[in-house]
């Protein structure tokens, strides 16, 4: 039966909300009623519905965000795979996991999946109404443990790909955060010295007949130049950002970017390597579930955010199809380490090729780990010295003509 979401009155005069199963909205209203309740608001359960009666139209749209997070959803999933393994039915472990819920959002999504599969569907077929919520891999891999009847071993699978997702992203944010706060730091204190200290310092020896430094003079024309173009300069690194995030809705563009972006010297191999462990890891999950490697290597060239790698994976799913082995077929392609086609061979040959994939997955992600780690160190230490040199440079060019002064006095 479908969930409705309800807002009703006592008999105390108080509003009730909460969620309810029924054959219509009328048999809804009836069941309220039965309960002594007087119903103000009946309607469809949504998981984008904050709370029963909660905002409509525009406003829900604006503030509308996904109802798991990434690691929600890893949790979400694990706790799934561990009520399902224990031999619970899955619309009992839906409506436990509906009950512990933490927001309305969450429970009206639960109880939306529960009504779907008590209506018959399948839980893949219930994830595949709400794709902004669960992506095209997740239900690809439960639709696969369903037809296997290994749904909570998929289950427990795929919580484990998660969780080690979003343990590289959080690895690789934590590792560039540091440079990325320190060179802002940077940017503010130079740009503070340069537009208003600079200024009120050279103010005093505005009457002086002495030539200036020349250290002096460049650093008070980059001053006067920043003071008085700083906007337009402002203006042209927005309109940048805005051709660049233009650009890359362009598809040939976007290709030709991503290309660029994997021959750079350090960043290139980050992102070739996270790009290959994260296509090694879905591809293994697939296979493992029991996908045909057809449509395993489809649904995991698409996760690929990287154009050029993602043209590079469908390429290659068309030398499988055409006969190629998976092995021959990746190490055809340059931007896919060839780690990666290795292992690819490996497990063909022993017949393992999950397993392997995975391995893969875990030795690439490993490397991306170490040469970031390896690239914030380094960069940890020269941007503090950049941003000393530079302030050393504003404080000489202050200091000098006090300097200067101070000899013509003697």
């Amino acid at each position: 039966m479908p969930a409705y979401a309800f807002e009703a009155l006592t008999a105390t005069g108080q509003t009730e909300k909460g969620l309810l199963e029924a054959d219509t909205a009328r048999t809804a209203r009836s069941l309220l009623r039965s309960r002594g309740l007087v119903p103000l608001l009946v309607e469809p359960a949504s998981a984008s519905m904050p709370m029963a009666g909660g905002g409509t139209g525009l406003n829900r749209a604006l503030w509308h965000t996904r109802v798991y997070n990434a690691a929600g959803l890893a949790v979400w999933t694990r706790q799934l795979a561990g009520l399902v393994s224990s031999g619970l039915p899955l619309e009992r472990a839906l409506a436990a996991l509906a009950d512990e819920a933490e927001d309305d959002r969450q429970r009206n999504l639960l109880a939306t999946l529960r009504a779907e599969v008590n209506a018959g569907a399948s839980f893949a077929r219930a994830l595949q109404q709400h794709p902004k919520e669960f992506a095209t891999v997740y239900t690809a891999v439960i639709a696969a443990g369903e037809q296997s009847g290994a749904l909570g071993q998929v289950l427990d699978n795929l919580a484990d790909d998660l969780e080690a997702r979003e343990t590289l992203k959080a690895k690789l944010v934590g590792a560039s955060l540091y440079p990325a706060i320190v060179s802002l730091v940077a940017v503010v204190i130079v740009l503070f010295l340069v537009t208003y200290v600079v200024p009120q310092v050279a103010s005093v020896f505005a009457g002086s007949k002495r030539a200036l430094p020349v250290l002096t003079v460049a650093m008070l024309a980059l001053s006067d130049a920043v003071r008085h173009w700083g906007w337009l300069g402002a203006l042209l690194a927005a309109a940048g950002v805005a051709g660049v995030v233009l650009a890359r809705k362009h598809e040939a563009l976007r290709l030709s970017m991503d290309a660029t972006w994997l021959r750079l010297p350090l960043v290139g191999k980050l992102s070739r390597g996270y790009n290959a462990a994260r296509f090694a890891s879905t591809l293994a999950m697939l296979a493992g579930a029991g996908v045909p490697i057809l449509k395993a290597l489809q649904t995991a060239a698409e996760t690929l955010h990287n154009r050029a790698m993602r043209a590079d994976a469908l390429d290659a799913l068309v030398l499988v199809r055409e006969g190629s082995p998976l092995a021959s077929a990746l190490g055809s392609k340059k931007r896919f380490p060839g780690l990666l086609a290795m292992f690819a061979r490996l497990g063909e040959q022993t017949g393992q090729l999950p397993v392997m994939l995975q391995r893969a997955a875990n030795q690439l992600g490993n490397e991306v780990q170490r040469r970031a780690m390896q690239l914030a160190t380094i960069l940890e230490p020269l941007l503090i010295v950049a941003m000393g040199a530079v302030v050393m440079l504003i404080v000489l060019a202050v200091l000098l003509p006090i300097i200067q002064l101070n000899q013509l006095v003697k």
